[in-house]
């Protein structure tokens, strides 16, 4: 098995705190900035960032669907970690300064691949289209934090 790694990167025109903020209020904004490729979401302890938990259905393809139930930890200032319980998927958003009024806005998810044939696939496919997953959920961050 090796690891399979997602990642996907925004500049929003928004101050990095309040850009921090709306990523970590689970029980407010993060719903609405789900596309339609999640379902189910359910903030079930917490609501804002550490220490919350989070249950929500992600349906990558027709045939790939994982439901997940989420930890959330700040590993560092600006960072938060959310790890699946249900299992070794990992995503990290990481918001940084990107200038005056600016922020990066970075969603970087790992977990452990397949072996052989279908893990070469996964390899393979499994980053593009999550890629495109998050880069609907980083274009609604942008319109909800940049008004």
């Amino acid at each position: 098995m090796a690891q399979v790694e997602a990642t996907t990167e925004r500049i929003i025109a928004a101050a990095p705190e309040a850009v921090f903020e709306a990523i970590a209020d689970y029980s407010g904004t993060r719903a609405r900035l789900l596309p339609e490729q999640f379902s189910e979401y359910e903030v079930r302890e917490g609501g804002r960032g550490a220490g919350t938990l989070v249950h929500w259905r992600l349906q990558a393809t027709s045939k790939r669907v994982r439901d997940c139930l989420l930890e959330v930890t700040e590993p560092t200032a600006g960072q938060l970690a959310e790890k699946d319980r249900n299992s070794s998927m990992l995503t990290t958003w990481t918001v940084t300064p990107a200038g005056e009024g600016k922020s990066t806005v970075r969603v970087t998810t790992v977990w452990d691949g397949a072996g052989g044939v279908g893990g070469f696939f996964e390899r393979t496919f499994a980053p593009k289209g999550l890629g495109r997953i998050y880069d609907a959920v980083l274009a609604r961050l942008a319109a909800e934090v940049e008004k």
